[in-house]
């Protein structure tokens, strides 16, 4: 894994918690206990902070930053999809942001909401608990449902069965 130190900015890891050796965690990045940070995911806290709750996954390439002196927020069992922008302000606990989705800064996503893929909202917008947005710029299109929550959580502990997974069965054989 890369971490980096950026001036007396350090990240700090949980317990159980698996980072690809291409990811790059910068600065001040606090992760959780049984997190998954995937490969060519960047996480940037050089002149702000990121924070992980327990149980996230920030999928593949996905990237997290957020503007100075600023604080973005995950809480836990948070889902960062596969190649999301994300410099939003606070992700509430097992909210999915969705493949390719961008977050504009100072957005709050609320808890058990869903971004769909390819979203795009929009500096300063919240969206509500329990709601599912999708579009360009982004709609409120409908609920989250029992079956989206069965489904998700199912999704949220694969990984976090993964970050326990990685270390014993990952090697590099080229």
């Amino acid at each position: 894994m890369a971490l980096y130190k950026y001036g007396n900015r350090q990240p700090k890891i949980g317990k159980d918690s698996f980072i690809s050796e291409t990811a790059v965690v910068i600065g001040d990045v606090t992760i959780g206990n049984n997190c998954y940070i995937g490969h060519g995911s960047i996480l940037r806290g050089d002149y702000g902070s990121i924070k992980i709750g327990d149980g996230s996954a920030v999928e593949e390439n996905a990237m997290l930053h957020i503007e100075p002196d600023g604080l973005l927020e995950l809480e836990d069992k948070v889902t960062v999809g596969h190649g999301a922008l994300v410099h939003g302000k606070l992700i509430k606990s097992c909210a999915v942001i969705g493949i390719g989705s961008v977050l504009g800064f100072d957005v709050v996503i609320g808890v058990w909401s869903i971004v769909a893929e390819g979203c795009v909202i929009p500096k300063g917008n919240r969206i509500p608990d329990g709601k599912i947005a999708a579009g360009v710029p982004y709609k409120i299109i409908g609920d989250t449902l029992d079956r989206h929550k069965e489904f998700w959580l199912y999704g949220k502990q694969l990984y976090i069965g993964l970050a326990k997974e990685y270390p014993a069965k990952f090697e590099r054989i080229g």
